[in-house]
């Protein structure tokens, strides 16, 4: 490894170490390796500002604000309790209630830890007045949260997109039935643990509650559908379906649901900017360190080390694996995205791995970082939500980890779990 390469990422992991905000080591990592060896800075600014300033991104303050909008539109509670009336009498009948009111959310915010707010602060009191553990139900929330970034409309596809510059609506597609897997899998899991621990189960809903619960929860059905069928039929692109999110949310809340009122939009619109400022000097940061990694030959050199140790592309997608599982240990999946994809995209090449089925893959890899400790960002949201320890909700989420790993493996080895449907869409 080049002199350039060990100073860069040697500097990167210190200043990691030193708990140093990781959009700040990324950015201070690239400064000092430039300063070292003596390379142009005066090109940083101009590289740092043109990786802002792509039309796509653009989608993700208004998923953001999306998100924040049907939360407060009341939409969430009403998913939840449809999904009760319709489940919470079979056997683990809240864990399924919390994956499917996931499952509908995430595709409808974009984002795991958004996800995990606002289905868990109802879901998993409810769970635990079953009969759960609270740390089991707030492990089953988190891992089920991390389903916002795999199922679309997903903000990490969106950079995904831009930074291997393939299809997002393809991206979107492609992780439906990954998604939707995920989701089957944790269900299942809470169902073996209801059964082991007997768990009781909720009385049946009469035919006219689940009726009634159907009418309240079907403005929030129609969210994804309207989204993501407006991407796939060509109404409108990922980015504009982001702003028919928002509008679609501000529609329901003041006029449908009337929880909602125009005193509280200035409030989300802080709270979206906040977040997607965060974000922002994130890709800022890690474009710079990417620029670096690809103009110093550090990218082709780590990839031809990575190709080194096999020579067919199923071992290849297992070191890719292990890597991205660390990796998801320590930083976010947006900065995951700029730090390795320089590396990885011209291994996919030589081993004719499809870019789309590769987005997927690395996505639910990274979806899998958000609940593993020290940097799990879902992890520190089920902390807030339960008042437990970081370690109690790390022995919790172990069991939907280990299930969230099996499907990781399936769809790396079968790539038609996320071809399959963008082929049959054309």
């Amino acid at each position: 490894m080049s002199a350039t390469a060990i100073c860069l990422f040697a500097s990167f992991f210190i200043l990691l170490f030193l708990n140093v905000p990781i959009a700040v080591a990324l950015g201070l990592s690239t400064v000092i390796t430039m300063f070292a060896f003596e390379l142009p800075l005066p090109s940083l600014p101009s590289t740092m500002f043109s990786s802002m300033t792509k039309f796509t991104l653009l989608a993700i303050p208004f998923f953001f604000l999306a998100g924040l909008i049907m939360e407060r539109a009341g939409i969430s509670k009403r998913l939840i309790a449809f999904a009760q009336a319709m489940t919470g009498h079979y056997r683990g009948g809240m864990a399924i209630v919390a994956v499917i009111a996931a499952t509908f959310f995430a595709s409808m915010s974009g984002s795991g830890p958004a996800t995990m707010a606002a289905v868990g602060a109802i879901v998993i009191p409810a769970m635990v007045k079953q009969g759960y553990r609270q740390d089991q139900s707030a492990g089953l929330l988190a891992t089920a949260g991390g389903m916002g970034i795999v199922l679309p409309p997903s903000i990490a596809y969106v950079v995904y997109g831009v930074v291997a510059e393939v299809s997002i609506g393809k991206l979107f597609i492609a992780g439906i039935v990954p998604g939707l897997l995920m989701g089957l899998f944790l269900a299942i899991t809470g169902y073996v643990i209801a059964r082991k621990h007997d768990i009781p189960t909720l009385p049946k809903a009469s035919r006219q509650e689940r009726w009634k619960a159907f009418k309240e929860a079907s403005w929030g059905l129609m969210a994804p559908l309207i989204i993501l069928g407006g991407i796939y039929s060509g109404l409108f692109t990922p980015t504009e379906s982001a702003i028919v999110a928002v509008f679609y949310g501000l529609f329901v809340g003041l006029f449908i649901y009337k929880e909602f009122n125009l005193k509280q939009i200035p409030g989300l619109l802080i709270e979206s900017a906040k977040n997607t400022s965060m974000i922002m000097l994130i890709v800022a940061a890690a474009s710079s360190f990417a620029w670096l990694l690809t103009v110093e030959g550090i990218a082709e050199e780590m990839a031809n080390m990575l190709m080194g140790f096999a020579d067919n592309k199923y071992t290849i997608l297992l070191v890719i694996t292990i890597i991205l599982l660390i990796a998801g240990m320590f930083v976010d999946a947006i900065s995951a995205y700029y730090i390795f994809l320089p590396i990885f995209l011209p291994i996919l090449v030589a081993m004719e791995i499809d870019p789309i089925h590769f987005g997927v893959l690395m996505t639910l890899n990274l979806a899998i970082g958000l609940v593993t400790p020290p940097v799990g960002l879902d992890l520190y949201v089920a902390c807030g939500l339960t008042g437990l320890s970081l370690k109690q909700v790390s022995i919790g989420v172990i069991p939907f980890l280990l299930v969230a790993m099996v499907v990781l493996l399936l769809v790396t080895y079968i790539p038609a779990l996320s071809l399959w449907l963008p082929g049959l869409m054309g």
